[in-house]
């Protein structure tokens, strides 16, 4: 087990390694932010954002939280979707899920874990909502990684729908919204084929990438 204070000498490590590859990193990060991407994914310690995508620090803008929901209500993800888009002018915001997510896989097995069962019960309506794909398959890690599927495309659908989205298609920003899913086993994203620019294309774009998931079954 590492010692919290372990943790400051990695810190330091770190910070030379860097300025010794590069003495104008720091000069040149504390300057300036400005990303291209917004990453919104899951909280899992297993996932993280920068290194999957080969990305520097200052190149994308990350919020994440329990299975990488995002709900009309939560004003955390919002305000970071909002400083995003309207300020940083992110032009790709990736909704990213993973397989074997365990908030997933407690919201599919009914499991009671605490306060975080009220967070899943999102979880639970795209369950319920995709049954009908659902079921068909036996249970384990393959339903899993189905509803984990789903799930990252319906979040995204569930940002495209939100004013700060819909306001920055309407004033003609240059914005996509994407839905894709990590493996943990072998570190490869994959793209669940819902990718939207314009409201037009919303709705239609849902509907095919929730039919190639019952497809692949």
């Amino acid at each position: 087990m590492t010692d919290v204070c372990q943790l400051f000498e990695n810190n330091r490590r770190w910070s030379e390694t860097i300025d010794a590859q590069d003495p104008l990193f720091f000069d040149g990060l504390a300057q300036i932010q400005a990303p291209e991407f917004l990453w919104i994914g899951c909280s899992d310690s297993r996932v993280p954002a920068n290194e999957i995508i080969g990305l520097k620090p200052g190149e994308v803008f990350v919020h994440r939280n329990v299975a990488n929901v995002v709900a009309h209500g939560d004003l955390n993800c919002l305000a970071a979707v909002q400083y995003a888009v309207d300020v940083l002018k992110v032009r790709d915001v990736l909704v990213v899920g993973h397989y074997g997510c365990g908030g997933v896989q407690a919201a599919l097995a009914n499991l009671r874990l605490g306060l975080v069962d009220n967070w899943l019960r999102h979880i639970h309506d795209v369950k319920q909502k995709h049954w009908d794909i659902l079921a068909p398959i036996a249970n384990g890690p393959s339903q899993i990684d189905r509803l984990c599927e789903l799930n990252a495309i319906e979040q995204a659908r569930n940002l495209c729908q939100t004013t700060v989205i819909q306001d920055a298609w309407t004033r003609g920003q240059q914005l996509t919204v994407h839905s894709w899913i990590y493996g943990l086993t072998d570190g490869i994203i994959h793209d669940l084929g819902y990718s939207v620019h314009s409201p037009d294309l919303m709705d239609a774009e849902y509907e095919k990438a929730i039919a190639r998931i019952g497809q692949a079954i």
